[in-house]
Formats: structure tokens, sequence, C-alpha cells
């Protein structure tokens, strides 16, 4: 096979689900609704034509399941699941509520919501310094590095490394981070890093005094109904301090039923990922980190989604403010596709170009990685999928089970 993206699967059914009829615009509503595509002005086989892309896709071994979810001004007019959470043919099927590893999706539903609402809450500086808020990032070279900095990619971070070979927990981690030196001058230019969101969400547990997980099902997940989000499923409460991951698993869970597989991991861990955190260095952080381990369904992030196109607010519980919404998903510079924790469409950005200028999407993809082996790209860009399209109120979720089988880039579709 041509090797390429393995988003392409992604992008391509975003593309299709793109090509609306003129409609006057809808009033919108509290929360999402079922309803057909031709009622929002998309074509009335798209259903169809959905499903035939996705059995093809899935028939040619992109993935052995997937969800899928598409609305446009509150309508939800496709959702949809199809084959099994695994390879093995008697796996259960998948359904709306399969929940899915968001790999770096957990940048921008988890860590990017976290800091808006902290943002809004006059209890976290955009512009104040990474160091303020964690003095042990001392080094002198990192010390002019922002929040804002970080959560635009410009910090001077490397894209990521394996420290989870031989460090675990939070504070090595920061020792570890802190000693690494920079790949470019903080500002000077844009590394999609997960070493920015790791920082991004030790941040946010230091302004909150409670860990990330907590704070979210808190603040986000709860007042949502987000029944399928969380971190580490398996888990019965708090894992221990600096345990990796690998602690919340039993094989007998009865929720792993409701997961999908991530992979048989043939490279590194010789382990079947499945219920667990599938990045290496979010498992070293306990399975709960900025940059990785958020796990959810279609449905759920649907609902998320939905709740961002109507301004922070969603079925009358408002979680950001409008205005806040607006200042973090514009482009914040000339040179670079990014928002605040958002991309923007671009050549090399993972909107791709079936959307508009104005449309977000989850991470970067750098084309000289593109035909790398899958160990070597940015988690979100690989398996997990969401657009967000304001000026007309779109919506698209695609997660899979692409990796299941292996991390090896595949043909497109």
């Amino acid at each position: 096979m041509r090797a390429v993206p393995p988003v392409a699967l992604a992008v391509f059914l975003a593309g299709c689900a793109t090509a609306p009829r003129p409609i006057t615009r809808l009033s919108p509503l509290p929360t999402l609704l079922r309803a057909d595509p031709a009622a929002v002005g998309f074509a009335p086989d798209l259903n169809t034509r959905l499903d035939s892309i996705v059995s093809v896709a899935m028939s040619e071994g992109a993935a052995p399941g997937v969800a899928l979810a598409v609305g446009r001004y509150g309508r939800l007019v496709h959702l949809r699941s199809y084959g099994r959470i695994d390879v093995a043919p008697d796996s259960p099927p998948v359904t709306d509520s399969t929940m899915f590893d968001m790999a770096s999706l957990t940048k921008v539903v988890a860590t990017t919501t976290a800091a808006m609402i902290l943002e809004d809450e006059g209890r976290l500086n955009l512009d104040a310094t990474v160091q303020s808020y964690l003095p042990e990032l001392n080094d002198s070279a990192k010390a002019k590095i922002t929040v804002r900095m970080i959560l635009t990619h410009t910090g001077g971070f490397e894209a990521f490394a394996a420290l989870w070979r031989d460090h675990k927990g939070r504070a090595d981690y920061l020792t570890q981070i802190n000693a690494r030196p920079l790949v470019y001058a903080p500002g000077d230019s844009t590394i999609y890093s997960d070493w920015d969101f790791i920082l991004a969400g030790l941040i946010i547990e230091r302004i909150t005094g409670t860990t990330l997980d907590q704070f979210l099902a808190t603040r986000v997940w709860q007042p949502l109904q987000l029944h399928d989000t969380g971190f580490n499923p398996l888990a019965e409460g708090p894992l221990p301090a600096d345990s990796a991951c690998t602690a919340a698993f039993r094989p007998d869970h009865p929720l792993l039923a409701r997961i999908a597989v991530t992979e048989m991991a043939t490279a590194y861990r010789h382990i079947k990922v499945h219920g667990i955190v599938h990045d290496e260095n979010a498992c070293a952080l306990g399975g709960v980190a900025g940059h990785a381990g958020l796990f959810s369904s279609a449905r759920d992030v649907a609902v998320f989604c939905q709740m961002l196109l109507n301004g922070g607010v969603y079925n009358g519980v408002r979680l950001i403010q409008p205005t806040t919404i607006a200042r973090w998903t514009a482009r914040q510079s000339n040179k670079s596709s990014r928002a605040i924790g958002w991309d923007t469409p671009s050549d090399h950005s993972s909107a791709g170009r079936y959307f508009s200028p104005r449309s977000l999407s989850s991470c970067t993809i750098q084309p000289s990685r593109l035909y790398q082996p899958r160990s070597s790209l940015p988690s979100g860009c690989r398996t997990r999928h969401s657009q967000l399209r304001p000026p007309n109120s779109r919506v698209m979720v695609a997660p899979s089970g692409r990796v299941t089988a292996t991390r090896l880039p595949m043909e497109s579709y």
C-alpha cells in the first residue's frame, strides 16, 4: 500500500459531509437534535454516501471500527457506528457510546477548555511566563516562554522524546523538560510539541490545586452530561502517585467491552493497549496528562463541539464566555495556522482543504513526517478527528480504531 497520512479517512469524510445546499440559517437549539440531512441543507443521500465510504475504508483495512457524527445548526444528521472494537470477529460492536482513546484531542477538548475556563475566571494569564506558574522550569533559556507560547506551540520545545523509557511521574518529567535544550528561540517558529501541553496541564493543576482529570470532571464533563468522557476509564479512583497508567488495567473489567482496542503494541511495550492510554509518555504520567490520555465517544464529542458552536453554553449551562471562544479560536499570527490550543486549515494542518479558514481542528501534521512510521507522529494526528466550522455551525467527529493492527501509515480514500 502507498504510505499516506492515517487521518485521510476522517478528512475525506469531512469533505463529503460539507457540500451544503442553500438554506436559511436555522434557529439555534439548546441541545443537539436529530434531523434529516436535507433539513440543514445537506444532500438527502448523505447518510448513504457516508455509510459507503466508511464501509469501503474498513474493507481495505483502515480500521476495524469507526463511529461518525455529523451535524449542522445544532441538528445531528448522522450518528452511526461501524464494525467492531477490535480486529477479532467476535469482538463487541462499536456503538455511538464506544469510548476511544482521544490521543491529542486531549489537548483541545480537555486542556484548552480548562485553560479557557481559568482565563475567564481571571486565574490564568496567557502572557505570564510558564516559570511564574511552574518555578521548577528555571532554565534561563526558558525564562521568557509564556503560557500563550506553549498553547500555540511556539515555545521552542522539541516535538517529544521517549522519556517514558527512563522516567515517571510529574516531578520527574518537569525536571527532564527543564533540562532538555530548546530547538529554537521561543516565539520564533512553530513546532507541534507534546511538552507544551504537558506543561499546560501542570499549570492548570497548580492553579486549581487538583488534578486535571478531577477539575474537568467537575467543570466540564458533569455539566455537559458527558458520561463516556474522562481519563483512566478503568480506574476506580485516583491512581497512586507516580504510578503508570497500567496500574488501572484489569483484563476482566466489564467496561472493556465499551472501549475500542487501540493497538497490539509490538514495538515497545509488547502489550495489547486496551482501556489504558496509548501514548507512552501520558502513561508514565499516570494516564492523566495535558497532551494525551482522554477517552470519549463520538456522541460526547459532538455535544462538546456544539457547546463551542453555541458560544460556550449547552442545555442552559454556560461553561465559557463567547468572547473567550472567539479570541482563542482565532489565528494568533500570520506566520502560523495556530489558534490558542486549536489549529486552523492550512497546507500543513489536519484541517486540510475541505473546510473554510474559520474551521478548527486539533493538531498539525508536518509533511516531512507523514511517511514515517506512526510512532513518529503526534498522537491526535493519527486516529481521532474532530472538526468545527463556526460560520455554518458544522460539526464532524470521526474516531476510529485506525492503529489497532499497525502503526504504519496506509492508503488514502
